[in-house]
């Protein structure tokens, strides 16, 4: 992916932080989702006073694009304002996991950022193949 594209997929990040729904941790976090389609699919996090139910920015990007029909994904970018590019929690990697091996781009608000996988991100996945071996 050339420099541009991912500066234009920063951008969009950025912005979305501005939504996030935050008023217990006031940490804004934004994603982009890039379908193989071309759709982009943006999400926020989503906080509750019952903090379990809380929902990632990642998460909600990929709920978003799940409702909408979308199923194969090339490229999730996740930003927020950290001192280093910040990092899918283990719960948001799992659901990354479902969908396959994309790349995921960790950024903070400063321009870093880094390029990963989810591979890199979850090795060694627990995956519907365990379900499916399991029926046999």
């Amino acid at each position: 992916m050339e420099e541009r594209e991912i500066g234009k997929l920063l951008e969009l990040a950025k912005r979305a932080l501005e939504n996030a729904y935050v008023p217990y941790s006031n940490f804004r976090v934004g994603a982009v989702l890039v379908a193989k389609d071309g759709r982009i699919f943006t999400g926020v996090n989503v906080e509750n006073a019952s903090y379990g139910l809380t929902n990632c920015a990642e998460r909600t990007a990929i709920f978003k694009a799940v409702s909408e029909g979308a199923r194969e994904f090339e490229t999730l970018v996740v930003i927020a304002d950290t001192d280093k590019p910040v990092s899918p929690c283990g719960a948001c990697r799992q659901v990354m996991a479902e969908f396959g091996n994309f790349r995921v781009i960790l950024a903070n608000t400063k321009g870093e950022y880094l390029e990963t996988s989810v591979s890199e991100l979850l090795p060694l996945s627990f995956s519907g193949d365990e379900l499916k071996q399991h029926e046999k």
